[in-house]
């Protein structure tokens, strides 16, 4: 399917105008219970998110627009991302672990456990150019078992990690937050950008040379919903997903525009051959449109 839906842009500081994109959004699929966690494949030009309820991942195929399921089960997979080698990796809430899709379509176990306790349900997930894997880990697919599998907290808290990318070891890089949920690093990586959702608010973080957070400030307050993914563009601004919509944020940390859509919005995603179009699930559905800005892209 690709019916479309006006594009409620809002220019919120003159520092918007020029950001925009598309005058429709194109709903490329419906029929998830939560979506999540799109993930665009540059090599086959196809995207993967999940419909963590239903325990499955999807596939949209950009050339042809067909959507297939990717994974089933998926160990009710949220977030996503590439590796160096655009390998894919996923935080999957049932099997609490960050895992990694080869090449062949085998799966690897990254981390599922931490001084010898299990993680909670990895959520959401970067990989750096040094191969390190930052990940949060909230508790929300063992809070219950409709994102997951009910179950105890082993380690007591929803903290921040750092899975070294020669030795594997894993290590606490956060332990200060409610519930960390998206990550995004600035285009040099020298920041981290960690959303907390139930403390409504995004900060951000210097990384040190030997792979330590330090400096934590508040970046940006929540004024709609919660905050959940968030993504960088070339110029620095961030995009978060919050309630129904998609809100821009100068690198200053100001607010400065929004793009409203019809559903709570979960996360979103630059992709396509220019990282020119942005792709957005939002509850039951993914959306996409071709905006006027460029995703920030990976250092390789």
């Amino acid at each position: 399917m690709n019916d479309t839906i006006s594009a409620e842009f809002e220019v919120l500081d003159d520092r918007f105008r020029g950001c925009e994109g598309d005058s429709t959004i194109g709903r490329l699929y419906t029929g998830c219970r939560w979506a999540e966690g799109p993930v665009y494949v540059p090599a086959g030009r196809y995207l993967v998110w999940s419909d963590i309820p239903n325990d499955r991942m999807l596939r949209w195929d950009e050339t042809t627009g067909a959507v297939g399921v990717f994974r089933q089960p998926a160990g009710y997979a949220n977030g996503g991302t590439l590796d160096v080698q655009g390998r894919l990796v996923s935080c999957e809430h049932g099997n609490r672990r960050v895992s990694r899709t080869e090449h062949d379509g085998s799966v690897t176990t990254i981390v599922d456990c931490f001084d010898g306790k299990r993680l909670n349900s990895p959520n959401d997930v970067v990989v750096r150019s040094d191969g390190s894997i930052w990940f949060t880990d909230p508790s929300y697919g063992i809070d219950s078992d409709y994102e997951g599998h009910k179950a105890e907290s082993e380690i007591g808290a929803c903290n921040v990690y750092r899975v070294d990318g020669v030795t594997g070891a894993c290590d606490v890089v956060g332990d200060d937050f409610v519930r960390p949920n998206g990550l995004a690093f600035s285009r040099d990586e020298s920041s981290l950008y960690i959303a907390d959702t139930r403390a409504a608010h995004i900060r951000i973080f210097t990384v040190t040379p030997e792979g330590t957070l330090t400096n934590g400030r508040v970046f940006a307050e929540c004024s709609e919903g919660v905050f959940d993914g968030i993504r960088l563009d070339t110029e620095g601004r961030v995009w978060a997903a919050a309630g129904p919509a998609v809100h821009c944020f100068h690198p200053d940390g100001t607010r400065i525009g929004r793009l409203g859509l019809p559903e709570p919005v979960s996360n979103l995603a630059f992709g396509g051959p220019k990282r020119n179009r942005l792709f957005i699930t939002a509850s039951t559905s993914l959306y996409s449109l071709l905006t006027t800005v460029n995703g920030a892209a990976p250092i390789r």
